[in-house]
């Protein structure tokens, strides 16, 4: 069937009919150009009949459309984060599988650009490893001397997760006997904000400080809560003049021209909110079901004959302040004529976890989390959640990556810089040439790997990558649990000398006895190279 190109019959409105008698010519050109809009076509979502007729959102750039709504958002996340146990365990469930354990960092130079044998790169890279390792592993590393780099990893995503982004300070602190001075500050989002609560300006807005072109050149920082007396502010170019970085903002950014990032859980937040109030009035409804209570009910004649002015005040009071919570096992006195008539509570609710699975749901395509996974519960077959977890770790997979490039990594180049220029690590032509530094920094971060609903499916999986080259060692002991295979490998070596020694293995020769095999040289206890 053909479809006719003819349009509908347009029905004019009375101010067509109005236009018509004060000028037909400009009422025949309305009608011809509605006609042939309705003919071509177009967008439903950008029209406005009934359906959309009072949905009319303005269109603003990014800092338009966030800036004001900024601080509601911070704060009803963090409220969120606090009180309702989904909240809670979204950010949990991220931050434990992006972090983890911590984020190691494995450092790989471009040995072949810097001129160095496989050698004497392996031998910079140990000795750099073990420098950074000392640091990280201690909370000097922290301003406040409270936590190891590690567990500011995980407080810095925790942070731009629910707050929508957090400062870094890399602060020079020296310590008596300690031979780094780099130290980490870390400051939630709200105290990044214009001096003594300013309007925003072309200049600054939201503590954020542009130069002409648009781009962040400094944060203003308060030392304590803004709202709190005496707040001070203090204003931190994100560069020294040297090209040294001040401070680290770490947020995700979803539109150009963003200033500030948005909590994670905006988009959310009312179905949160939402969900909490509905769960919290389910379980009331079931305690009160569940309570057996005796009312007391007294008859008007008695009440009038038995008591005295005073007595009856007593008991009027006292019914008059019960305020309908059922306490197993309690009396309630009613007032007299007054009587207790409950409908059937039907509690607990059959369809409540029906629907909060549903809602769960919404919830996880909002932190592009599956539910499953956010809610910890599987019930469906092997393969399903198996993909699941998949499709999960490769959310897990990106957030790392961005964490490690945004905080890692850059903290790792300013600590390298500053063992450089003491002296402490050799590095030719670091300062003189940009493309010689990126070579020396050059380092891969590490973290827990996903874990296995099959572990013995995963090895045999596991060894036919490595067989058929696709993968190789260093590659599945990364994605296994994060380690270093050369360590592995040591490791092991050591092992089997130990277990051949006392005769519980063959030599390769298959020999059980003879000279006790010894480890290969550790190349890691070498000194620094020159």
């Amino acid at each position: 069937m053909s479809r006719s190109l003819t349009p509908p019959p347009l029905k004019p409105s009375l101010l067509d009919r109005a236009i018509e008698l004060v000028s037909p010519a400009w009422a025949l050109r309305r009608h011809q150009t509605r006609a042939t809009m309705a003919l071509s076509g177009g967008y439903v979502g950008a029209g406005y009949s009934e359906r959309f007729a009072y949905w009319q959102p303005g269109l603003r750039d990014a800092d338009g459309d966030t800036l004001r709504d900024l601080r509601e958002l911070q704060a009803r996340s963090h409220d969120l984060v606090r009180n309702s146990p989904i909240a809670a365990g979204a950010v949990e469930t991220q931050v434990t599988h992006v972090i983890g354990s911590g984020l190691t960092m494995q450092s790989r130079i471009d040995a072949k650009l810097l001129g160095l044998s496989d050698e004497e790169a392996a031998t910079w890279q140990s000795y750099t490893e073990r420098r950074f390792s000392l640091w990280a592993e201690s909370t000097y590393c922290d301003a406040a001397d409270e936590l190891t780099f590690f567990e500011q990893q995980d407080l810095s995503l925790r942070t731009r997760i629910e707050a929508g982004d957090a400062f870094v300070v890399l602060a020079s602190k020296p310590r008596q006997g300690w031979p780094f001075t780099l130290a980490l500050q870390i400051f939630e989002a709200h105290r990044c904000c214009n001096p003594n609560r300013k309007p925003d300006t072309d200049e600054i807005s939201a503590g954020i400080e542009r130069d002409a072109s648009g781009a962040p050149v400094a944060v203003h920082l308060c030392d304590r809560d803004p709202q709190a007396a005496g707040a001070k502010w203090t204003r931190i170019a994100l560069r020294g003049a040297s090209g040294r970085r001040n401070v680290l903002h770490l947020k995700r950014k979803l539109r150009p021209g963003q200033s500030r990032g948005i909590p994670e859980l905006a988009p959310i937040i009312s179905t949160l909110k939402q969900m909490s109030r509905y769960s919290e009035a389910e379980i009331d409804a079931a305690v009160n079901s569940a309570a057996q209570a005796v009312f007391v009910k007294m008859d008007p004649e008695a009440f009038a004959q038995l008591f005295d002015d005073d007595a009856k005040g007593q008991l009027v009071n006292g019914a008059s302040r019960w305020d309908g919570t059922l306490r197993s096992g309690s009396a309630v006195n009613l007032l007299p004529g007054e009587s207790v008539e409950a409908p059937a509570l039907g509690r607990p609710n059959p369809n409540f976890d029906p629907f909060m699975t549903a809602f769960m749901r919404f919830v996880g395509m909002g932190l592009n989390i599956p539910a499953e996974v956010l809610s910890k519960h599987f019930q469906s077959s092997y393969s399903a959640a198996r993909a699941a977890l998949l499709d999960a770790w490769r959310t897990f997979q990106i957030r790392r990556i961005h964490h490690a490039s945004k905080f890692c990594q850059p903290i790792y180049e300013e600590w390298l810089a500053d063992e450089v220029a003491r002296g402490a690590i050799s590095a030719p032509g670091f300062f003189g040439d940009a493309l010689i530094r990126a070579a020396w920094s050059r380092a891969t971060w590490s973290g827990d790997g996903p874990g296995a609903i099959d572990p013995l499916k995963e090895a045999k999986a596991m060894r036919e990558r490595m067989d058929i080259g696709v993968t190789t060692l260093a590659e599945e002991t990364v994605a296994y649990d994060g380690g270093d295979w050369e360590q592995k490998h040591r490791q092991r070596a050591r092992e089997k000398a130990a277990r051949v020694q006392v005769g519980l293995e063959a030599h390769a020769d298959g020999a059980t006895a003879g000279a006790p095999a010894s480890p290969p040289a550790d190349t890691e206890d070498s000194m620094q190279p020159d």
